[in-house]
């Protein structure tokens, strides 16, 4: 369990360093959000972004990971 807490830990940190410094990950950022199923609502100066689907694939991507540290 520690293990797997240390890894989660260094993974956010890498992720929020990214994010801060805006770092572009041409095959990362390419298709996030701009998958059949992410919602785009513009209305006037309003837009809703519902990312539907890239939640979806990502929820599997990470159970399917998680599956594998359980064992």
């Amino acid at each position: 369990m520690g293990r797997f807490l240390i890894v989660t830990g260094f993974l956010i940190v890498v992720l929020g360093l990214i994010i801060h410094f805006k770092v572009a990950i041409p095959w990362l950022t390419g298709w996030i959000g701009k998958l059949p199923g992410d919602l785009a609502i513009k209305k006037g100066n309003m837009t809703l972004y519902l990312p539907v689907a890239t939640s979806a694939l990502l929820s599997i991507i990470l159970s399917l990971v998680f599956s594998l540290f359980k064992k």
